[in-house]
């Protein structure tokens, strides 16, 4: 083997170790300096939220509001194609906490509409993954999603992204000040290859 074979070969075996190291520091960000001190229990207390997210996303309870109310009173969530997107590159935002609640299946009346027309009807959500890092003035976090019952398959899985999140601390524990949902829709089974075609039939 020639020494520029050879070169080819160390360079391509260092861009495979090393890629995954730059795609972490992209995705692990770094506490500062000032940042807050946050405690097991804050730990704990993030973790329980985002936990609750998924219970409540898949199951309306209180016409929506018990979801509308893991956010602060001007909580924001949104979807994205890319971790740090900026405002502009986000869409679906929904702020507040009625609209939150209607969102999450509500009515506006303190009901749920019917599940059976939402989108994601059939639906579970499992987050996994979770990476919480405290700044000045609360949290910021990121972890993966997992969804089941992809394409009306109860057992069909997807992973369908993750979520950013920036965390505040108020007199009622941790709350949400944002939520993005960070998801490649294209390739998706469930928005991508499986959004026109008919419901699979029971055998």
């Amino acid at each position: 083997m020639t020494y520029a074979a050879r070169l080819r070969g160390t360079l391509g075996v260092w861009v495979l170790l090393c890629a995954p190291c730059v795609l972490a520091h992209d995705l692990v960000p770094k506490e500062p300096p000032n940042a807050m001190k946050l405690t097991a229990l804050d730990l704990a207390e993030i973790e329980q939220l985002a936990v609750r997210y998924a219970w409540l996303l898949d199951h309306c309870a209180n016409g929506g509001y018990d979801y509308a109310d893991l956010y602060v009173a001007d909580g924001q969530f949104s979807v994205a194609e890319d971790f740090g997107a900026t405002l502009d590159k986000q869409r679906f935002v929904t702020k507040g906490r009625e609209a939150l609640a209607r969102a999450a299946g509500g009515d506006g009346q303190g009901n749920c509409v019917d599940p059976r027309g939402t989108l994601g009807y059939g639906l579970t959500h499992i987050v996994t993954n979770h990476m919480i890092v405290a700044t000045e003035d609360g949290a910021v976090g990121k972890h993966r999603l997992l969804t089941v019952g992809v394409c009306g398959y109860p057992h069909l899985i997807e992973l369908q992204g993750g979520y950013e999140d920036a965390y505040v601390k108020t007199k009622d524990g941790w709350r949400f000040k944002s939520r993005i949902h960070v998801f490649k829709q294209a390739p998706s089974l469930q928005f991508g290859v499986c959004a026109n075609r008919d419901e699979p039939q029971a055998d």
